[in-house]
């Protein structure tokens, strides 16, 4: 029994010790990794940095210098030869080294005023200087210029293809690289994905750099009111007015019967169709009409020797009241013939 109790003890004992030991090696573990801690490296903050500040390496937004901009717009100029104007307005454009994306000339005429539109491509930097050189050439009357702000737009672009330009690189690293056909094959379809949006990219990123690059603007010519057709001022004026009116008339006129004879002549065969048409028609009814006629004596034609022979009688009796005279033989030959049947 004593052996047992000290057993039990004995148990008790080493429970006891190895439950402290292990209180002893968790407080030396929490001790040893908490210098780590403390002496490791500052927290990920730059010094310096403060909360809702910009970061040293980025440019603030107010930096002018990386400033994308799309300036686009549109100039109205009065001149007494628009015309003219516009060759003026084209060497102006290839004196600061611009470019003419469409030009549109309108002669002036009786009825209308000479206009010419030109759209015309110039260096941003120099799309005001342009604007003001635009007075020498006639009245400005109108200016509309607008700025469109695309840097978010550029960085964009360009930060997507800078990423899709070193996958490509790796790719075909992995392409040089490959052991094995399977391999070879996935990295060459990846490669050809990414190729493709790489240069739909590069294009986009090209138009835009173009666009910041030239500004567009539409130069619109026209003439002086005093240049401009209008009512006429005095008699003389007035007669040619009524003249070229008289001229323009008949012109048109003469256009509109060029227009009418065509359709003249189609109405024509149209109605000498009809007609022949309803010829046709008539002479098939005259010529059913005698078909009937010429049947009915056939039907009555056991008839005729007795109506004959009645009117052969009258006519002999006849003659002879008329005569006075009685030919002997007439009553029996006349009782013979009624006699018969």
């Amino acid at each position: 029994m004593r052996k047992l109790v000290v057993v039990m003890i004995a148990l008790l004992g080493l429970v006891f010790l190895v439950g402290c030991g292990d209180d002893d090696s968790e407080d030396h573990a929490g001790k040893a990794s908490s210098p780590t801690v403390m002496g490791g490296p500052a927290p990920a903050t730059v010094p310096g940095f403060r909360e809702g500040a910009p970061q040293q390496d980025t440019p603030a937004p107010t930096d002018q210098s990386n400033r994308k901009e799309v300036i686009t717009g549109s100039v109205d100029v009065t001149s007494g030869d628009p015309i003219a104007a516009a060759a003026t307005v084209t060497e102006q454009v290839r004196a600061v080294d611009g470019r003419i994306d469409s030009r549109t000339e309108q002669p002036g005429t009786d009825k209308r005023t000479a206009r010419a539109v030109l759209s015309v491509r110039v260096p941003a930097d120099k799309t005001d200087a342009f604007i003001t050189g635009l007075g020498g050439v006639g009245t400005v009357t109108r200016v509309s210029t607008d700025r469109d702000d695309v840097t978010m737009q550029w960085q964009d672009l360009d930060a997507r293809i800078r990423a899709l330009q070193a996958s490509v690189d790796r790719l075909k690293a992995l392409i040089t690289g490959a052991t094995n056909t399977a391999d070879l094959i996935a990295a060459e379809e990846a490669l050809s994905s990414r190729q493709g949006e790489l240069d739909s990219l590069t294009a986009q990123k090209r138009s835009l750099d173009d666009q910041v690059a030239l500004s567009t603007l539409t130069v619109t010519l026209t003439a002086d009111e005093k240049n401009a057709p209008g009512d006429p001022d005095n008699f003389w004026d007035g007669i040619v007015s009524g003249w070229h009116s008289l001229i323009d008339w008949l012109q048109d006129a003469i256009v509109f019967l060029g227009k009418a004879v065509p359709w003249l002549g189609f109405l024509a065969v149209i109605g000498g169709l009809l007609y022949a048409a309803l010829r046709l028609l008539r002479g098939r009814r005259r010529t059913g009409a005698p078909t009937h006629a010429a049947t009915a004596p056939v039907a009555t034609a056991p008839a005729a020797p007795a109506a004959a022979t009645a009117s052969g009688a009258t006519a002999s009796s006849a003659s002879a009241s008329a005569s006075g005279k009685e030919t002997p033989g007439a009553h029996s030959a006349g009782d013979d013939q009624t006699e018969q049947p």
